[in-house]
């Protein structure tokens, strides 16, 4: 077996024995930090574990809208995510005149520290800094440690979850036509790749849709569909129209930069 295959299989023992301590305990639980590709591992199996009509609800949550890595919660019926969120909201600030520092800067600083990628959210950098999303767990211990990233100082400090600083994303609008609904016709318009490109990608398992894995390059997507390409950011699929007298269909995509 190779060694991403044992990671998976412990990662699923521990989703596993989080949905059965909520449901024997009557009480909230929850994963570590999930990437794209574990969430879809995640979801499989909440949907096999729920055919017994288990009434434990699960949600994942990153403390924000479209965050990109998110935990997976299990609730009971009573629980609400606000109150059973075990995410804290770390602030690093830099002085005004420091070098702005990009989001591998704090992501390597912070592994630096041995803290392990699944113990860290989204890194939401901004001009003087960027707000960290980690699980409550660690959060003390970067309140104590994490004084740097490189050579640059940083002032640490600690912020409600509300007041979470979610950049404005800049996105491109795009229309384009394409032969078919296709997630490869679809995903090379919306990246600029060739559709053979685009086709690798899907099979190599780079490429999501609502957050799901999407293995096939033929599956049909639809309008207001989320594309995820790991390296190359997000899309959506905002309109499909008619069609050219070639037959071709009329989309328009947003892309995020």
């Amino acid at each position: 077996m190779r060694e991403e295959g044992k990671e998976d299989k412990i990662l699923l023992a521990l989703a596993e024995d989080r949905f059965h301590q909520c449901s024997s305990q009557y009480a909230a639980a929850n994963t570590d930090f999930l990437d794209l590709r574990q969430r879809g591992l995640v979801e499989a199996l909440c949907r096999q574990l729920c055919q017994d009509g288990s009434d434990v609800r699960r949600c994942f949550f990153g403390g924000y809208k479209d965050a990109e890595r998110t935990i997976c919660l299990f609730l009971p019926d009573y629980a609400q995510i606000e109150d059973s969120s075990p995410l804290a909201v770390v602030r690093a600030e830099t002085a005004p005149d420091a070098k702005k520092l990009t989001h591998r800067d704090y992501l390597g600083s912070l592994m630096g520290l041995g803290i392990r990628r699944e113990k860290i959210g989204d890194i939401l950098t901004h001009e003087t800094g960027a707000d960290i999303i980690v699980m409550e767990e660690i959060a003390d211990f970067l309140l104590y440690n994490y004084g740097q990233a490189g050579r640059t100082p940083l002032k640490v400090t600690r912020v409600p979850l509300a007041e979470l600083r979610v950049p404005e994303q800049k996105s491109l609008l795009q229309k384009d036509t394409v032969a078919s609904l296709r997630l490869d016709n679809v995903l090379s318009s919306a990246f600029c790749l060739s559709r053979a490109k685009a086709a690798e990608a899907i099979r190599a398992g780079l490429v999501f849709v609502n957050s799901a894995p999407a293995e096939k390059p033929d599956l049909q997507v639809k309008e207001g569909d989320k594309l995820v390409l790991r390296g190359k950011g997000k899309a959506f699929l905002r309109e499909v129209g008619g069609k050219t007298r070639k037959e071709r269909i009329f989309i328009r995509t947003e892309r995020y930069l």
